[in-house]
């Protein structure tokens, strides 16, 4: 199927938000998702469906600072 990951369009083999992040290789846990403008919770990662033209954020965590 064909969904678009942070603004590019990409061919996934996937039926959940969590087997998105499976095929990525993204760990859960360092990220937060948003599917159609709506930020999927953590305990829904496995249990949310993608379908065909979804779009997909992946906001990731960043440590830093001076």
């Amino acid at each position: 199927m064909q969904i678009t990951i942070n603004g590019k369009p990409e061919e996934v083999q996937a039926g959940t938000v969590m087997d998105v992040l499976k095929q990525k290789d993204i760990d859960p846990h360092m990220v937060a998702v948003e599917l159609n403008t709506q930020i999927v919770e953590r305990d829904r990662l496995a249990t949310t469906n993608v379908q065909d033209g979804d779009k997909v954020e992946f906001l990731f965590y960043m440590g830093g600072g001076a």
